[in-house]
């Protein structure tokens, strides 16, 4: 009977770890990482300033995993010369790291600092409403305006590498 309930009871634990696994994979982990410091910023007017510095460090992580990540798949490609695949690899991640540093952490962190900065100064302006209202206000703000910047800063950076540091002869990842 012990054996039969220890088998049922790793069926249904196994059972449990993978729907857990397939509803809330590593991946999606690391892509809600990616916009850490956007959300950080946000709640700047809320937070204590050492939350919304391990929001930059949440999404620096994502950067660097990513950049691990990229030059993994280009290591694990076949390649005839070793040191042309540790050249190649090296490319890759750093190529992903200079992306995912610029367009994933300074850039749009820098942008909805300044977004949460003027709103609030507009708001301090109006001054009609209380407060928290406007330190409310400002972090809705701030949270609504990051499905608005992500696609022209991904398209900036793309256009920005390509224009310069992608044509230099040797870095081709």
């Amino acid at each position: 009977m012990d054996k039969v309930y220890k088998g049922l009871r790793n069926t249904f634990w196994q059972q449990d770890v993978d729907v857990a696994c397939n509803i809330i994979s590593l991946r999606h982990l690391t892509q809600f990482a990616r916009y850490a410091n956007e959300v950080g910023e946000s709640f700047r007017v809320l937070v204590p300033v050492s939350v919304v510095r391990l929001s930059y460090v949440l999404a620096s992580g994502y950067v660097v995993a990513d950049s691990v990540h990229k030059g993994h798949k280009v290591w694990e490609k076949p390649a005839t010369d070793d040191a042309q695949k540790y050249k190649q690899v090296a490319l890759a991640a750093t190529d992903t790291f200079i992306w995912q540093g610029l367009a994933s952490v300074a850039i749009p962190g820098f942008t909805i600092n300044r977004i949460c900065w003027l709103s609030r100064l507009a708001l301090k302006q109006v001054g009609s409403l209380p407060q928290a209202a406007q330190k409310w206000t400002v972090v809705a703000v701030g949270l609504g305006s990051i499905p608005f910047i992500v696609r022209p800063i991904d398209m900036g950076v793309d256009l920005m590498m390509d224009s310069t540091l992608r044509k230099i002869p040797f870095w081709n990842p």
